[in-house]
């Protein structure tokens, strides 16, 4: 007896058949989205998408915890150790990573 799989590609979006169909992720408020879409509707989510993205940041990819506990200067503590630095004569920007040698001698200064 001979069996026979067919697989069938749809367009989440239009719900069109069709063997060009790519999954895609995205993520919104820490809560990450698969879809999968075929060209046409690909172009349309960049294209629907694109003023934010000019715009915004990269974040990057979500890192899993590699066990180590967290500086006691966490993230929490970004604006605290900018104003910091840039008293103590320090470059920083006032958005992205703050380097860790900033970090670090804030840490020394303040504990």
């Amino acid at each position: 007896m001979a069996q026979r799989i067919v697989t069938i590609f749809t367009d989440d979006l239009t719900g069109e058949e069709t063997e060009s169909v790519a999954t895609h992720t995205l993520a919104l408020d820490g809560i990450s989205y698969e879809i999968d879409l075929g060209p046409d509707s690909y172009d349309k989510l960049l294209e629907a998408v694109a003023p934010f993205t000019k715009v915004g940041r990269k974040a990057g990819k979500a890192r899993r915890s590699s066990g180590r506990a967290s500086s006691a200067s966490g993230s929490n503590d970004t604006p605290a150790i900018r104003a910091w630095a840039k008293e103590n004569g320090y470059e920083v920007n006032d958005r992205g990573r703050v380097p860790a040698t900033v970090r670090e001698a804030y840490d020394k200064a303040t504990k």
